[in-house]
């Protein structure tokens, strides 16, 4: 009689260890969710979070943002059109000064071909005023103290400079289409002709 006890007994263990050890591997780790195809995500913890690199063909990121004339900007705002989007590192720096001085003098093109075109920094609003005052600029200057929307569109992250690693405003530039798309995305932007080019793409869609 015992040792069908004490047999009972062991088999009623080994299942629940089993079970206890199956549990543990199919709990998800805080913080993430569940996907319809079982794999992880991480939990969206900002409307503008996106689960990884923002790609080519996928829904632009939405975005409500105070511009250099006190006025607010959102991506709805341009449904039906165009959309360029230039992310720079500081107003007034060289290289963002001639970027942003190279999509004004092309600011009749780029509306010829149906498309509207705005910077975006962390910059204050009063420091976006006074870079469109001083270079006369004609795109809406955007700015994104928080980096909610630098961050959604993958344009805020890790970057170094004279031996010194540090986060901040990663140059790219980002065309919308029609649709509210992401038709183009470039990174690590070299300034010298880019105005130019993103023209091109922009008349080809």
């Amino acid at each position: 009689m015992s040792k069908k006890i004490r047999k009972k007994s062991s088999k009623s263990d080994s299942s629940g260890t089993a079970r206890a050890a199956t549990v543990n591997r199919i709990k998800p780790a805080r913080n993430v969710d569940m996907t319809a195809s079982g794999k992880l995500k991480s939990r969206l913890t900002s409307p503008f979070s996106q689960a990884g690199e923002l790609a080519e063909g996928s829904l632009a990121p939405p975005f409500k943002l105070p511009r250099e004339d006190g006025t607010h900007v959102s991506l709805a705002d341009f449904a039906g059109t165009k959309l360029v989007i230039f992310f720079y590192p500081r107003a007034g720096t060289p290289g963002c000064t001639r970027e942003a001085m190279d999509f004004t003098r092309l600011a009749k093109e780029f509306a010829a071909s149906g498309t509207t075109v705005m910077g975006v920094s962390s910059d204050s609003v009063k420091a976006q005023e006074s870079f469109r005052n001083k270079h006369k600029l004609s795109t809406p200057l955007v700015s994104d103290e928080k980096h909610d929307m630098l961050e959604a569109y993958n344009a805020w992250g890790e970057k170094s400079m004279y031996g010194k690693t540090f986060t901040g405003v990663l140059r790219t530039t980002v065309l919308v289409d029609e649709a509210g798309r992401i038709a183009r995305i470039w990174r690590r932007v070299k300034v010298e002709g880019h105005a130019d080019e993103v023209l091109a793409a922009a008349r080809r869609l």
